[in-house]
């Protein structure tokens, strides 16, 4: 394809904020006596933490790097990243700056323009993907002839439909016609709605979308003298046919079936990305791409971009930067840990100190039996983690060496650390603490991973209340990454400054809430499920109650979640809340019924898995007369979350609204599409109906005004 500067709308989508990934061109002679050879490399002069993207100025860059080497007389084009890097993708930076369809068209059609040179050259073309490709970033490599991939990439992927996006610069058409339908849509819906999965290079090269795959130390120099084994006719690309029969349509049901269960159709960017697929079977490319410059257009004016966006903000940024947290120099080293309780979370806690912190953790029970049982844990999770090879044999048997129990707590008296795990009861609790206390330092901080009780109270007949701390781990603690830090109205700095160190070093998000009953997840979950239980009690069907939320699309139903959590435990929350707060929160005595039945939940499951009522818990509910439409529910749900993260706003749980949707995100689950959750009150108008106005200004998270 020849230059098309002229027709370059690069100046009226410019991003004066973007920091520009430059195409620097070199030329090497190819061994095997190939010929010259242009390498393109992509740097936006940062190192690996500020990844290469392409803006506006990025994909001019590119544009006048093939212009260039157009005028020479090569015999192949190569393109690269910085080291670690090869692209990243778009810059999502200047999306909240596009304010008109015309401009989101527009910049669309200048990422086809650009890309597509590679897949048109005068001369084949070569990606050489040396280290995280993304998005765009991948996209760029699906437009060259051929592809090579380092052993060492451990991101690859299209996380568009994460963000409410779709591979828009060639990735719906070029994907599928090179891999097949079924494998793209592994890569194009299901790994991004599976909370942003990742593959790996060998991953990537097991399914075609690589040709060659070489080790990190000398990939450069491998993938030349591939690439000149290519030009030369002494090696041949093998590519699997693909199949544009039955198979293509049992994709696109699949995908399908993936984009409902998560999302319930509550995002148009996985059924948009479908449609493109769907068109990628028999569309020529011109065809492919225009309707890709459409539907990207659409969805850069959408709500659930602008929300996707800023929950991305809050996870990349916020998140690593949390607000309120004391200076880190206050932070006191930790060289050793203590855990009272050895059962299954305990035990999880253990894990987790043991391989991020890397130093000795003892636990404490009441019995050896426990202990046993809570370090049997340990090394059953690290034996697995040595088995699927993310873990050497030699490291796992340090950990193991670390982790030991004691039935005395005199084995804390040199731990700097010490959290407790145990009955969430608070007389028991506070019986712990003062056993920890009389033997530990002044200074060594006490830790609880109570999920709703006072801090305050449980460390209120103390000596030292003020190195008391809430350390709330969420359930599976290796897999959910929210650490809510709760401050006591003693809790001095120092403390606070440790225990966001020993989170950070647990590779654990951490959000500053102030002691209220059930800090941010819980209390909104709580109210959230209160509501749902009373409507039920009142008389709607549980399957009404239970479907009436989808239109959000949650990661779980309601009742699929009160099964996860366990009834006795939601109860008892629902207790305690009540007790705080009884004309907002709802104790339901069916669901102490239920409790008192044994059962783990409501629903059974049928041999195909699919839930309904069990027999047993209907037989002894007792519903009023009052049922609510599905449609009734939801809006008294959020309304109800309204009420409630306006109350914590002004009680000061945490500083803004943006501490609420992290908390939202990280700990519950909840999809970037909604922005946590108060975009989606404000963008619904529930936000203004319940409180008069809105959580955030028109803009975040939201298109401008």
């Amino acid at each position: 394809m020849s230059n098309t500067s002229t027709q370059r709308p690069a100046d009226e989508v410019h991003n004066p904020d973007e920091v520009v990934t430059r195409a620097l061109v070199q030329y090497v002679d190819l061994p095997l006596g190939a010929g010259r050879f242009a390498l393109i490399t992509l740097d936006n002069g940062h190192d690996h933490t500020k990844p290469n993207t392409f803006g506006p100025g990025g994909l001019t860059s590119l544009d006048a790097a093939l212009d260039q080497v157009e005028q020479e007389n090569v015999v192949g084009v190569g393109i690269t990243g910085k080291p670690f890097i090869f692209c990243v993708g778009a810059d999502l930076t200047g999306v909240p700056k596009i304010t008109s369809r015309e401009q989101a068209l527009q910049i669309g059609r200048l990422g086809h323009q650009v890309f597509r040179r590679l897949g048109e050259f005068k001369v084949p073309t070569f990606a050489f993907v040396n280290g995280a490709a993304l998005g765009g970033g991948l996209e760029v490599a699906l437009h060259c002839t051929y592809r090579t991939v380092s052993s060492g990439v451990t991101a690859l992927a299209l996380p568009e439909c994460f963000l409410g996006l779709v591979p828009g610069w060639g990735g719906t058409y070029l994907l599928p016609n090179l891999i097949g339908a079924d494998a793209a849509v592994t890569v194009i819906i299901e790994n991004p709605l599976n909370q942003n999965k990742m593959i790996n290079g060998r991953t990537a090269y097991e399914l075609g979308i690589a040709d060659a795959i070489f080790e990190p130390a000398d990939f450069l120099e491998r993938s030349l003298y591939w690439a000149a084994e290519v030009l030369t006719d002494k090696t041949t690309v093998q590519r699997r046919a693909v199949d544009r029969g039955e198979a293509w349509d049992n994709a696109l049901a699949r995908g399908k079936a993936i984009a409902d269960q998560k999302l319930h159709g509550a995002a148009p960017a996985p059924y948009r990305a479908l449609d493109l697929i769907k068109l990628a079977r028999t569309a020529s490319r011109d065809e492919a791409f225009a309707a890709e410059d459409e539907a990207l257009a659409d969805l850069v004016m959408s709500e659930e971009l602008r929300a996707g966006l800023y929950s991305f903000e809050l996870v990349q940024k916020r998140a690593k930067r949390p607000v309120g947290a004391p200076d880190k120099s206050l932070a006191r080293p930790v060289t050793k840990v203590g855990i009272v309780g050895a059962g299954l979370m305990a035990s999880q806690l253990a894990l987790l100190f043991a391989r991020r912190l890397e130093v000795p953790v003892v636990m404490t029970d009441l019995d050896s039996e426990r202990i046993d049982k809570g370090i049997a844990y340990v090394h059953g999770e690290l034996d697995k983690l040595v088995a699927k090879g993310r873990l050497s044999q030699d490291k796992a048997n340090r950990y193991k060496a670390n982790v030991t129990g004691s039935l005395d707590k005199s084995a804390f008296a040199d731990a700097e650390f010490v959290i407790e795990a145990v009955f969430e009861e608070m007389k028991v609790k506070q019986a712990v603490f003062a056993e920890v206390e009389a033997v530990v330092s002044a200074e060594c901080v006490l830790a609880t991973n109570t999920s709703s009780l006072s801090v305050t109270e449980m460390a209120s007949k103390l000596e030292h209340p003020e190195r008391v701390v809430g350390f709330h781990f969420f359930n599976p603690v290796a897999v959910l990454p929210l650490l809510e830090v709760v401050k006591a109205e003693k809790t001095d700095d120092p403390t606070l400054a440790t225990a966001f160190a020993v989170g950070k070093q647990l590779k654990k998000s951490c959000v500053l809430v102030k002691d209220r009953p059930a800090f941010v997840v819980n209390r909104i979950l709580t109210r959230f499920l209160s509501e749902i239980v009373k409507c039920v009690d009142e008389g709607t069907p549980f399957e009404v109650a239970d479907s009436s939320v989808e239109p959000l699309g949650l990661p779980m139903s309601p009742f699929v979640l009160l099964q996860l959590v366990g009834p006795g435990v939601a109860l008892h929350v629902a207790e305690y809340m009540h007790a705080q707060f009884p004309d907002r929160f709802h104790v339901s005595e069916n669901m102490r019924k239920v409790v008192e039945l044994g059962k783990p939940g409501i629903w059974a499951w049928d041999e195909k898995g699919r839930p309904y009522l069990d027999p047993e818990v209907a037989a002894v509910v007792q519903q009023g007369d009052s049922p609510s439409t599905a449609e009734q529910v939801r809006e008294r749900a959020l309304a109800a979350l309204a009420e409630e993260i306006r109350i914590m706003l002004e009680e000061g749980v945490v500083a803004e609204p943006q501490d609420i949707d992290l908390c939202m995100i990280l700990g519950a689950g909840w999809p970037f599409h909604l922005g946590g959750i108060t975009p989606y009150l404000d963008r619904t108008g529930i936000s203004e109906k319940v409180n008069g106005k809105r959580f955030l200004p028109k803009g975040v998270a939201s298109l401008p005004a």
